[in-house]
C-alpha cells in the first residue's frame, strides 16, 4: 500500500447546499465501487459520513467527512461537505484538499444560494468544477429548464456529459460510448458534439485534424485538452443522476476516474513562503523524492479518541517513523500510525505520496491550516489563505458552575480548532466570553457539543454589540504632566492634533515634532497614551477608529522626563483633543440575504423597516421563493432568526455580511452615553 501512483488519485469535493443529496450520494458511490456492503440511509442513520450522533438527531451534515473507493484502477478520495450556511467554514476549508470541485443541485429544487456561493468561490479558488444534478427521479420536474437555468447562471461552459433517458429510469451516456436511446431533452448525438467542440478549442492541432480533416476523436485523443478545459474554466462538465435509484451512479464514477484530474493535472496550490508583505511564493511539486510538504486542512476532538489531524501530501512521501515539523517548529514529531479515513473508520497505511489524504492522531500541537514537512529547509510555508465569511452571530457565555471558566476555554478552543468561521474572543469593556459564528444553528450546535463533549454548562445572553467612536470634526490637544514626590520626579508635555480618517482607516500616527523638543525615545510612549485612550474611548466605552493623531510639540526635562510621563502626557492630550472633536458612535451595518417564499416579502420587508433597514433588491428564484437584499444595523437583529420563521412558517432563512459603520441616531447616542461611567484619571 498503496499499490496505486499519483496519477491514479483523485481527490474531489462534493459540495452544495443542504438537502441536494451530496451525502446519500456518496453511500450510493461507495456502494456501487464495493467500498460498502450497504448502502445507508440519512433517516435511519446509517451512512458512512454522517457518523456523529449530532449529524444523525438533525439528519442533516453538520461537519465534513472524508471516504474514499476504488474504481478503474483508480484511488479516489471524495470529501462530502456541509450545505447548511452556519457550517460553510467548514465546507470552504476542504476545498484546499481537492483538485475537483463537485457542485451537486437538486433537481427539485434548481439553483439554491449555496449552489451561488460554492461555484464562486471554486472559481476564484481555481479548482475543476463539474455539476451534478441529483434527484432525476423526482416528480413534476423540467430538467431541460434547469440545464438551460445552469448555462445562463454560469456560463456556457456549462455542459452536459450525459443525458437523463425520456424513460426516466437511466441516464444515457454522451461521451465515452454514445447511446441511441431516445433522452429527456436533447440528443446524445448534440450533446457528444458540443462537448467535442468546447474541448478542442483548447488544443488547436486536435481542432484542425478535427475539423478540416472530419476525424471521429476518441477518450484518450481528448483526455489532456479535456483537463486543460478544466483547469481554465473552459469546460464544467453537468453529469445527472438519482442517488435513491442508482441512476446515473456508474456513468458519475467513470467520470470521475477517467476525466476529472489527478494531482499532476488540476491546477497547482498556492504555497508562499514569509509572512506578511514580505511572502513570497514557492512551488511545490507532486514527486514522492521530493521534501515532504503537507497541508492540514480538518481537524477533530474526540474526548475519548483524542485531536485527529487530516492533511493533504503535497509533495514528498510520509511513512509511520516519518519526522514531521510543525510550521516554524524547532523539533519534529514522530508519525506513529499513518491513517487513511473511511467516515468515522481508520485503518493504517504503509505510506502517504502526493495526493494521497491521511491522518495522524493525538498530536497536540498541530493546528489548522499547519504545513507538516521533514526538513528545515520548509519553514515558514503555508497555503494562501482561504477567505472565509465573517462570524457576525454572537452569543456571551457564562458558566453555570464557578470554577468551569478554565474548563470553558480548552473546550472552546478545541472547538474553534474545527471550524474556521467560530471565534472566541473575550470583550474587556463588557467582561464577557463571546462566540460569534455564521448562525443560529451553529451556536446551537456548539453550545450541545460543550455539554455533551465536554460537561460544560453555560448560560447565554446576547453579545454587546461592537459599538466604535470616532470624531467628525479635527481638533487639538495639550497636557503637561508633572509629578513631584521628593525623590526624581516625572515630566513631560505634549501637543498635538487630531484629524478624522475616512471610514475603515482605522489608526494612523503621525510624528511632525522638530528640533528636538521631544526626544525621539519618547515617541513611541507618546502613541502608547494615545492608543490607550482610544481602547477606552470617551462617549460610551467603546474603542476609537478611524483617526489621524499628529504629536507636533512638546517639552521635556533631562532628568525628570520618564516613559510613564510621556504615556500619561499623550492619553490627556489625545482625551482634551476628543472632547473637541465632536465625537461620534459608530454601528456595524451589515448586508442581509433573506431567503423565503414570494408571499412572505410583504411582511418581511415590513418588519425590516421598523429594524431601520433598507431594502436594495428582490430577485426571484426557483421554486417560488424570493431572495431580499438589504442593509441593516445589527444591533436590531437580536432575535431575528426567530421573528423570520414566525413571518415564514419557519421556511426562511437569512444571512448576513458586515459591510461598514455608520454614526448611531442622535437618541441612541443619548441613551449609550448616559449608560456609560467614565474612569477617572488618577495619573496625575
Amino acid at each position: 500500500m498503496p499499490a496505486y501512483t499519483t496519477h491514479d488519485i483523485r481527490n474531489i469535493a462534493l459540495v452544495g447546499q443542504s438537502g441536494a443529496g451530496k451525502t446519500t450520494l456518496v453511500e450510493a458511490l461507495l456502494h456501487r465501487a464495493g467500498a460498502i456492503k450497504t448502502q445507508g440511509s440519512i433517516e435511519q442513520g446509517s451512512t458512512v459520513c454522517d457518523f456523529d450522533p449530532q449529524e444523525k438527531s438533525y439528519q442533516h451534515s453538520l461537519d465534513s467527512a472524508v471516504v474514499y473507493l476504488e474504481k478503474d484502477n483508480t484511488h479516489i478520495n471524495l470529501l462530502d461537505a456541509p450545505g447548511l450556511n452556519d457550517f460553510f467554514g467548514r465546507a470552504f476549508s476542504i476545498l484546499q484538499a481537492a483538485e475537483t470541485t463537485a457542485v451537486v443541485i437538486n433537481a427539485e429544487a434548481g439553483i439554491e444560494p449555496a449552489t451561488l456561493a460554492m461555484m464562486e468561490h471554486a472559481k476564484d479558488d481555481e479548482l475543476c468544477r463539474m455539476i451534478i444534478v441529483n434527484k432525476i427521479d423526482a416528480e413534476n420536474i423540467d430538467l431541460e429548464a434547469l440545464t438551460n437555468q445552469i448555462r445562463e447562471t454560469f456560463g456556457n461552459e456549462c455542459l452536459p456529459l450525459n443525458l437523463p433517458a425520456a424513460s426516466g429510469d437511466k441516464v444515457l451516456d454522451c461521451f465515452f460510448k454514445l447511446d441511441g436511446e431516445a433522452t429527456a431533452f436533447s440528443s446524445v448525438a448534440e450533446a457528444h458534439t458540443t462537448i467535442i467542440d468546447q474541448v478542442v478549442e483548447v488544443d488547436e492541432a486536435l481542432m484542425e485534424i478535427y475539423l478540416e480533416q472530419g476525424q471521429e476523436l476518441s477518450p484518450e485523443q481528448l483526455h489532456d485538452p479535456f483537463e486543460v478545459a478544466l483547469r481554465e474554466g473552459h469546460l464544467v462538465p453537468i453529469c445527472y443522476v438519482s442517488a435513491k435509484t442508482g441512476a446515473g451512479i456508474d456513468q458519475l464514477l467513470k467520470v470521475m476516474a477517467r476525466l476529472m484530474p489527478d494531482p499532476t493535472e488540476g491546477n497547482q496550490p498556492h504555497f508562499m513562503k514569509g509572512e506578511g508583505k514580505k511572502a513570497k511564493p514557492v512551488e511545490v511539486f507532486p514527486d514522492p523524492d521530493k521534501h515532504v510538504v503537507a497541508h492540514v486542512f480538518k481537524i477533530s476532538n474526540d474526548p475519548f479518541r483524542g485531536k485527529l489531524s487530516y492533511f493533504r501530501v503535497y509533495q514528498g512521501t510520509i511513512t509511520p517513523n516519518s519526522q514531521l515539523y510543525i510550521g516554524d517548529a524547532r523539533k519534529p514529531f514522530k508519525v506513529s500510525h499513518l491513517l487513511r479515513i473511511q467516515g468515522s473508520e481508520q485503518s493504517e497505511m504503509e505510506k502517504a505520496i502526493p495526493g494521497d489524504i491521511c491522518a495522524v492522531s493525538r498530536i497536540d500541537d498541530i493546528y489548522p491550516n499547519a504545513v507538516l514537512h521533514d526538513t528545515h529547509d520548509e519553514d515558514n510555508f503555508h497555503l494562501q489563505p482561504e477567505q472565509f465569511p465573517m462570524p457576525l452571530f454572537g452569543l456571551a457565555l457564562t458558566t453555570q458552575k464557578r470554577g468551569d471558566e478554565q474548563k470553558l476555554s480548552e473546550a472552546l478552543n478545541k472547538l474553534m480548532s474545527e471550524d474556521p468561521c467560530l471565534v472566541v474572543e473575550h470583550n474587556s469593556h463588557a467582561n464577557e466570553t463571546v462566540i460569534r459564528g455564521l448562525g443560529d444553528l451553529q451556536m446551537r450546535i456548539v453550545l450541545e457539543q460543550l455539554e455533551q463533549r465536554y460537561n460544560v454548562q453555560v448560560d447565554t445572553k446576547p453579545p454587546s454589540i461592537p459599538y466604535r467612536e470616532t470624531i467628525s470634526a479635527a481638533a487639538e490637544g495639550h497636557h503637561r504632566h508633572k509629578k513631584q514626590t521628593g525623590g526624581a520626579g516625572q515630566f513631560g508635555e505634549v501637543f498635538l492634533k487630531i484629524a478624522p480618517l475616512p471610514r475603515g482607516e482605522g489608526f494612523q500616527f503621525v510624528d511632525e515634532v522638530k528640533g528636538g523638543v521631544i526626544p525621539g525615545q519618547f515617541i513611541p510612549a507618546i502613541e502608547k497614551g494615545v492608543l490607550q485612550a482610544m481602547d477606552e474611548g470617551f462617549i460610551a466605552g467603546y474603542p476609537v477608529q478611524d483617526i489621524q493623531v499628529t504629536v507636533y510639540d512638546g517639552k521635556f526635562h533631562a532628568v525628570d522626563s520618564k516613559e510613564i510621563a510621556f504615556v500619561s502626557a499623550g492619553k490627556r492630550a489625545f482625551q482634551e483633543a476628543l472632547e473637541k472633536a465632536r465625537p461620534v458612535i459608530l454601528e456595524p451595518m451589515v448586508n442581509i440575504f433573506i431567503t423565503a417564499q414570494g408571499d412572505s416579502i410583504g411582511d418581511i420587508t415590513a418588519d425590516l423597516s421598523t429594524r431601520r433597514g433598507r431594502i436594495s433588491n428582490t430577485e426571484a428564484v426557483s421554486g417560488g421563493r424570493m431572495i431580499i437584499s438589504g442593509l441593516v444595523p445589527l444591533a436590531e437583529l437580536e432575535n431575528y432568526s426567530s421573528r423570520l420563521k414566525s413571518l415564514t412558517g419557519g421556511e426562511g432563512s437569512y444571512e448576513i455580511k458586515l459591510s461598514h459603520y455608520d454614526p448611531v441616531p442622535g437618541n441612541i447616542q443619548q441613551d449609550l452615553a448616559s449608560k456609560y461611567v467614565r474612569k477617572t484619571n488618577t495619573d496625575d
